[in-house]
Parts: structure tokens; sequence; C-alpha cells
């Protein structure tokens, strides 16, 4: 185990100086068209995943050009409200690429600005400490998308294609997780649609997501057999790791978190607008400020900065109990992936407990413990009803790490998991090894 976990490293090594090589400083990005549908005919006649515009631009990190290409693709999908949209994905393809093995890497870029996309990062394309369109906060860009070159180092230098979608949307519609699901995969049927993409209808793809990435990677896996079943036959797996599983429970855990409150409130903003919920009626003055300068933020702009935030902070005494907000009540019920199909692919999935390091308290009875924003018994109950569906699950736990470590530790094992599967090694699980976790009912609506 210890002779393949430096080899991955060495890989990953390899890759990044593939991917970061010769970067050389650009000009101030400027506005780009390419993210704007403008074509004559309307968008909803338009079949999900249909092409409506490419090019070819050189990858980026931070504004600077690498020697690696992109194919971008401008596809339409749709929003969590059914509407047709106009979203982009990138393929890098290394040289010497093989289309058969491909890697959908759904990015844990979690940001209410559309500028901080992962192809806007890709295209050289985001503005970096400016004020942010709103002016409420100072813009990052890209860096957490170019932060994650890392993840896809290890594939690109081993000749993967891997393709990058704007997993939420072209408004970022943080944490409305259906919406990733339909993002991711109508990103992959519009990469096989492409001939310079290196996709094609009998190319496997694997689904690779942390945290936010894994809200992606997940539903893209619950959604495929119904609303992409011509992407559901060429999937062979997906590694994913600090799953958001029932929002409810991680409004009860994360708030008043050191470090995480303020993303709860992040959550909020983004459910409000991809399902169009007004949440004026509700929040008090105090809230209307927060979430106004949360209306374009990033998970960067906030983590660690409203250290104790909780919904009681945002909301009028009479909706203490979230769930005297009828909208919330619904919306969540819908995000609950308890509650939602069970996939049909292989899974590797690590969560870790110990939230405390970064300012987390355990949560109340039937919450529970975990990494500091995601509820590790949630994820536990989820993948135990994967199990008793038969699917084959390899679950991990991290009982020392917190969310932001966690990821380190998931990393080479979700790779060598990956790639086990393109070689076709059967996929391991432990099913009757993962311990009791939490009821995921639905949310009942309660009286103020």
């Amino acid at each position: 185990m210890l002779g393949r976990t430096r080899s991955l490293l060495t890989v990953a090594v390899l890759g990044a100086a593939l991917v970061h090589g010769g970067a050389t400083a650009t000009a101030e990005p400027v506005h780009d068209p390419f993210f704007r549908y403008g074509g004559t005919v309307p968008l909803e006649r338009y079949a999900p995943g249909d092409v409506l515009a490419v090019r070819t631009v050189p990858y980026h990190l931070l504004n600077a050009p690498t020697p690696l290409t992109a194919t971008q693709i401008l596809y339409r999908s749709t929003d969590a409200r059914g509407r047709p949209s106009a979203n982009v994905t990138s393929v890098l393809r290394p040289p010497g690429a093989r289309s058969d093995r491909v890697v959908s890497y759904q990015s844990a870029y979690d940001s209410l600005n559309p500028d901080d996309g992962p192809s806007r990062a890709i295209a050289g394309n985001t503005p970096l400490l400016t004020a942010t369109p709103t002016g409420g906060t100072v813009a990052i860009g890209g860096t957490a998308a170019s932060g994650e070159g890392a993840a896809l180092a290890p594939f690109l230098a081993l000749g993967y294609t891997v393709v990058v979608a704007d997993t939420q949307g072209p408004t970022a519609d943080f944490a409305a997780g259906p919406e990733y699901g339909m993002m991711t995969l109508d990103s992959l049927r519009a990469a096989q649609r492409v001939p310079d993409s290196g996709v094609t209808d009998s190319s496997r793809i694997g689904l690779y997501g942390y945290s936010g990435g894994a809200i992606a990677t997940n539903w893209a896996s619950i959604m495929a057999p119904d609303y992409a079943p011509d992407v559901a036959d060429n999937l062979i797996g997906a590694a994913q790791g600090g799953l958001l599983v029932n929002p409810a429970n991680n409004l009860r855990y994360a708030g008043g978190s050191a470090a995480w409150g303020g993303v709860v409130g992040m959550a909020v903003v983004g459910i409000g607008r991809a399902y169009g919920i007004d949440f004026g009626p509700y929040i008090n003055d105090y809230g209307r400020e927060i979430m106004a300068r949360f209306d374009d933020a990033s998970i960067l702009n906030v983590l660690g900065q409203y250290p104790g935030l909780e919904w009681d902070d945002l909301v009028k005494p009479e909706y203490r109990d979230p769930n005297t907000v009828p909208e919330y009540v619904d919306v969540v019920n819908e995000l609950n992936m308890g509650s939602a199909p069970v996939p049909r692919i292989p899974m590797f999935v690590a969560q870790a407990t110990n939230g405390t390091v970064e300012g987390t308290r355990p949560g109340p009875p039937g919450t529970g413990a975990g990494d500091g924003i995601m509820v590790a018994g949630d994820v536990r109950s989820l993948m135990t009803t994967y199990c008793d569906a038969g699917l084959t699950v390899q679950y991990d736990e991290y009982d020392t790490l917190s969310h932001i470590p966690g990821a380190a530790l998931w990393f080479p094992g979700a790779l060598g998991w990956l790639l086990d599967r393109f070689d076709g090694k059967p996929a391991p699980e432990n099913c009757g090894r993962i311990a009791p976790g939490n009821s995921l009912e639905p949310q009942q609506h309660a009286p103020r």
C-alpha cells in the first residue's frame, strides 16, 4: 500500500509539471461573451446536452497560461426549476490522450459569483482582487478552481481526458444539488458531441469530486439513469468525499461553527436563488445585511469570517425553528439525497468526523458529529441505503481529521480506486462494516 501511495504521488508531481510548466502572466481579464448564449433559436428548442458554441483556449492557472489546451463547450442544460440554461464545460486532453478513459471532475469552487466558475478560471478570464459585481466583497477569481489543478494532474499525466463543468450553472446556484447533477451530465453529453474533445459515446467515464464536487458527483450518479441514460451506460464508478446528504441536518450541525457558520448562510442564499425563494418575509435586518454580502461571495471570502453565525441570527424571532418557513422545508426535502433514487454505479466514499478541529461542535441527537460542515451520520445512513439496494460501496471514515485535511487523505484513495475501475478490477465493498447513522426522513412543516 505504501509503495502504491508513493507511485500515485509521483504521478501527481509529474502531472503538476505538465499543467504548470511554462506559465507566464497575462493582461487583466476582460468580459468574455462566450459564456452567454446569443443565438436566434430559442434555447428551449435545444435538447439537454446540445452544443451551442465551441472554442479552444490555453489552460490557465490564476490567469497565467500553461502549455496544456482546453476545449470549451457552451451547451444547453437545465436549472433547478426545470428551465433551459446555457452552461460551459472544459475538456482537457494531454498529448496522446486516451478517449476511452475519461474523468469527469466536479470542482469544489463553492461560490455565489459566476466569475469563480472553473471554466472562466481555465480560460484565464477571472477578476482577481477587485471588487465583486455587487461591491460586497473581494473577487478571488479562479483561485479555488486553479488550486484544484493538483487533483487533475495525475489523470492528465496518465493520458486520461478530463472534463470539468461549471456544475453550479451560469448563475452560480450554490448548494442546489439536482442542478449540479444535470449540469454535470449534460456537460458529458456535450463533450461526446464535439469531435475535438476526444470524448465519444463509447468512452468510459469516472465521476470524481470532494465537498461541493461530491454534491455534483452524487447527484449526477443519482440522476443519470433517468435524466441521461445515454451517459449512464458509460459510467464506471464515482469517487467522492465530504458529502452533503440532508441539508436540514447540516444547518443544525454547522450553524454556529467558528469556521463554517458563514457557509451555511451562503447555502441559504444559493438555494433561494436556485429555487426562486424570497426569504425576505422571514429574515431580520441583520439577516438582510449578511445575505446581501453573500450575494456574490466565494467560500474563500466567507470561511472563518463569520464565526458563530447561525439561522437564529438571520431570522425574525418567530422563525427560529427553520421548519416554520414552508419554502425552506419544501426545498431541503427536495435536496435530501435520502429521498432520491439509488444510483447504479459502484462508489468510493470517504467522510471525516473530527469537526471540532474546525470549530464545529457535534450536533444534537439525531445529527451527531461530522467533519465541520458535513454530517457523518447522514453519509453512513445513505451508504447503508445504497448497500441494502445492492450497490457496491467502499465507505471510509477518518476519525481524527476534519473536512479540509480530510481531502488530502481522500485524494490518493479516490485516485487509486478510480484507476482500478478503469483497469477493470472488481470494485471493493465494506457494506457490512458501516456503523449506524441518522434518520433521513423528510422534514415536517412546523407551526409558528
